[in-house]
Order: structure tokens, then C-alpha cells, then sequence
């Protein structure tokens, strides 16, 4: 098991990012959703937990079949989709991804993350508390302004170093910007990653560790990009809108959308028990080294310039 935790810092509150992080969810998950691929959305309800108390669960099948890198498509089936289960027990969250039962693409596979927010610069130390994680873990600090991405997903308008917001007046960042910017938090993320197969484990979990960095990268940069479209929207308002954007989400991709309903549903029982990611972002089409054929396949183009949602539109004209 491969153990890092990232630290990501924002020029916003913790409290303003409650609510940006579900817009930018919502909305990146319909822009990469195309007919019969993209996130479908299968319960999305409110949860109580003993220990960390109310919040809400959600569970999406990331249909991945034509989106997979060439060297993947190759030795998975024709059908294949991602497993995400979210406990947002916000400023703590928890995400587990699992494979479907229809792919044994990578046996033995799972990531695991845990999720605190604060609203500092970084510097929270054992926020953790290593004493309960087995083994040591590295710790690594990635800037939304000055971190390069890939360049197939790169964007002017959402480069933090020329972005300005016009309803915050925050923006571009600048070189050391951490140290000096106000309001700032932090999203720390303690990522395991594991793949028990003998002599490909290491170059395995060391290649999902540098996915898992661009797909926090770019999470990261769009919600600041984007805060202009969310800033002011209270929880009700970015809840209807999540709700809205889900259906949209799920007809676009050719799925009925499921209803939301009360039911119970079981915790991870402990840390590092289940695995997590977030396969709603984009996923880098390079093998490793040890899978990687020649590349024949052009890049795709990157996600449209704003959010379009069909369905909605179609709605509110009939109205």
C-alpha cells in the first residue's frame, strides 16, 4: 500500500467551498458525460452517522468503456464502469472507489480517501493522527497556480494565474500567494492506494498516485475558475441544482434517473478499509512505462467552454 497525503490549498473559505465543490462536481461531471458513457448518478441521500453526525451519501457508476486509455481498453471488457461511494460529512469526507463485479481488470485494487477541511494555509500538522495509519506516508503540497497539469487539459480561463473574479476580486494569483492571501483553506487528503499483485505493485500505486494528483489539480483549479457561477448560492439553491444537473446527467448519458430515497446505509467500518478516488475527472490516457504500446490514437479535445445542460433547457421553454 502506497500512502500520500496532499495538501490543496484555495484563496476561500471553508464554508464558500462547501458549496463550490458541489457546483464544480455537478457541472464537470456533465460536461466529460456523453451518450451511454459519463456518471450516473444512483443515490444521492441524506445519512447520519454516530460518530460525525448528519451528512449525505452518494453512490455513481462512472461508465469508463471509450473514455479508458488505449492500453486499458485492450484487456478490460466492453462494459466497464467505476463504483464511487461519498460519505459527506462536511468539513470531513470519505470516498471509496470499487471495481464492478463485471471487471477484473486490475484485481486486488482499491484507493481509499479521507478528506478535512480548514481554514488555514496548510500548516496543520498530524491532522490525521499518524499514530493510527500504518506506516510512515509522504507529504506533498500541490498549488493550483503554479502546479503543472496535463496539457491536454489545460485552459486559459482556468489558469488561477490570470483568473480574476469579478464577484470576489480575488484573483490571478501570484508567485507565494499562499503566504499572504486572505480568506485561504486548505483541503488536506490522505490517499491510499493498493494493488496486491507481486512485481507490478509499486509502479502501479506510484501511476495512480500521479493520476489521483492531476484529477486533485484540476478539481481544484476549476472551482476557483468557476466561482463567479456559484458564489452567493446558498446550500438549498446548490442542492437543487446538483439534483437538476444529476437527471440532465443521467438522460444525456441514455439512463433513467433513478429516484432519491431514504435507506440505510453502511459506514466503512475503519480507515483504509475501502477504496476512493475521484474517476468523475478526467483520467490520464498514459500507460505506465511497463504497459504502454505505441500510441496510435489522437488526444480527445478538451471539455466544452461552458456547462450545457439539454434537458433543462428543454424543460424551461416548454414551460
Amino acid at each position: 500500500m502506497l500512502i500520500k497525503e496532499y495538501r490543496i490549498c484555495m484563496p476561500l473559505t471553508t464554508e464558500e467551498y462547501r458549496v463550490g465543490q458541489l457546483y464544480t462536481i455537478s457541472k464537470h461531471s456533465h460536461q466529460e458525460s456523453e451518450k451511454g458513457e459519463g456518471v450516473e448518478v444512483v443515490k444521492n441521500e441524506p445519512h447520519e452517522d454516530p460518530v460525525h453526525g448528519p451528512g449525505q451519501f452518494t453512490e455513481k457508476r462512472v461508465h469508463l468503456s471509450s473514455k479508458l486509455p488505449s492500453w486499458a481498453r485492450a484487456v478490460t471488457p466492453r462494459i466497464f464502469y467505476i463504483t464511487e461511494k461519498a460519505w459527506n460529512y462536511y468539513p470531513y469526507t470519505i470516498t471509496a472507489d470499487s471495481h464492478s463485479l463485471q471487471c477484473s481488470f486490475l484485481p486486488k485494487f482499491s484507493i481509499y480517501i479521507e478528506t478535512k477541511y480548514e481554514d488555514n494555509c496548510g500548516d496543520s500538522e498530524n491532522i490525521f493522527h499518524r499514530d493510527k495509519i500504518l506506516g510512515d506516508h509522504e507529504v506533498s503540497f500541490l498549488d493550483i497556480a503554479f502546479d503543472e497539469i496535463p496539457e491536454r487539459y489545460y485552459r486559459s480561463l482556468e489558469d488561477p494565474r490570470f483568473f480574476s473574479s469579478a464577484k470576489t476580486g480575488r484573483g490571478p494569483l501570484r508567485e507565494g500567494w499562499r503566504q499572504h492571501t486572505k480568506p485561504i483553506m486548505c483541503s488536506y487528503k490522505l490517499v491510499s492506494v493498493k494493488f496486491e499483485v507481486w512485481g507490478l505493485q509499486t509502479r502501479v500505486e506510484q501511476f495512480v498516485h500521479k493520476v489521483i494528483r492531476d484529477i486533485l489539480l484540476i478539481g481544484h483549479r476549476q472551482a476557483f475558475a468557476w466561482v463567479d457561477e456559484w458564489c452567493g448560492m446558498t446550500m438549498e439553491e446548490v442542492r437543487r441544482y446538483e439534483q437538476e444537473t444529476q437527471e440532465a446527467t443521467n438522460e444525456l448519458i441514455g439512463l433513467v434517473a433513478p429516484a432519491i430515497s431514504v435507506s440505510e446505509v453502511g459506514q466503512p467500518t475503519a480507515t483504509h478499509s475501502a477504496p476512493a478516488s475521484a474517476p468523475s475527472t478526467p483520467l490520464n490516457d498514459e500507460a505506465p512505462e511497463f504497459l504502454a504500446p505505441p500510441k496510435t490514437r489522437p488526444r480527445k479535445k478538451s471539455a466544452p467552454e461552458t456547462l450545457t445542460l439539454p434537458a433543462l433547457q428543454e424543460r424551461a421553454g416548454a414551460e
